[in-house]
């Protein structure tokens, strides 16, 4: 099957062995199909078995048994795996992390897995009610380069590969700031350099193979810094983590 979606700008032809991707993201699909499209993601059998061995190897290193997942599924990872490698080049990046906006803004929180950032953005649904958006619960692109309108500015956005929960809106928001959560017993929050964050900003950075398009990669996680803020919060799970991060970031 094949077709044309747009993500964070960018005309995106998938053609694919199985139909789940497509329908994973029906929202995103392009209503002139005759257009063409930016970059072009074709997936292939070895990819499928590629992303086995990948989960398999992942599963290991977190000690957890093997797990046998549909081929479909895997496909799927395949897909934006391929897109993410290509996406650079053209000034975007996928940053694993769970974002939210507020009243038009989106505020990024990434972690070690496990460490509750699912957790601590339910924390802010529930603070802001409806002045907040769910924009990726999970796989975010994020638009550093390229937005004449919003140049001195980074911009946010949802992709329908948003996490177990499915948490994600087909929208895009003024990134405001990153926030690396660890857990604490009082919630405190502090503006830290791109020193301080660039190495879990890295391990939490899709990161190319291609040793030109990890490059890039770091090349953009440099210039996403200079249009953010860059924190770190240690926080428990009490409705306070919500205000003290808000508080602190909105600035």
């Amino acid at each position: 099957m094949k077709a044309i979606y747009r993500f964070a700008d960018i005309n995106v032809g998938i053609a694919s062995i199985y139909d789940e991707v497509h329908e994973m993201c029906k929202d995103y699909l392009i209503q002139d199909q005759s257009i063409m499209p930016d970059i072009v993601v074709r997936t292939s059998e070895e990819d499928i078995v590629q992303e086995s061995k990948l989960s398999d190897d992942e599963r290991a290193f977190e000690g957890l048994p093997p797990f046998t997942f549909p081929n479909p599924y895997l496909e799927t990872l395949a897909v934006y795996r391929k897109m993410a490698t290509v996406m650079p080049q053209l000034g975007v990046m996928l940053l694993h992390g769970s974002v939210i906006s507020v009243d038009g803004e989106g505020y990024m929180f990434t972690a070690s897995s496990g460490t509750g950032k699912s957790t601590h953005v339910r924390l802010w649904r529930e603070l802001f009610g409806e002045r907040a958006v769910m924009v990726n619960d999970d796989k975010p692109l994020i638009r550093v380069e390229g937005h004449i309108e919003n140049a001195d500015r980074a911009i946010v956005y949802g992709t329908p590969w948003d996490g177990k929960h499915h948490l994600s809106t087909n929208m895009s928001v003024p990134l405001k700031a990153i926030c690396i959560l660890e857990r604490g017993e009082k919630n405190e929050i502090e503006r830290i350099s791109l020193d301080d964050a660039y190495t879990m900003l890295l391990q939490q950075s899709f990161r190319p193979d291609n040793p030109m398009a990890l490059m890039r990669v770091m090349q953009l996680l440099t210039q996403l810094s200079e249009k953010i803020g860059l924190y770190r919060l240690k926080c428990n799970m009490d409705p306070e983590a919500a205000e003290v991060a808000y508080g602190g970031m909105k600035g």
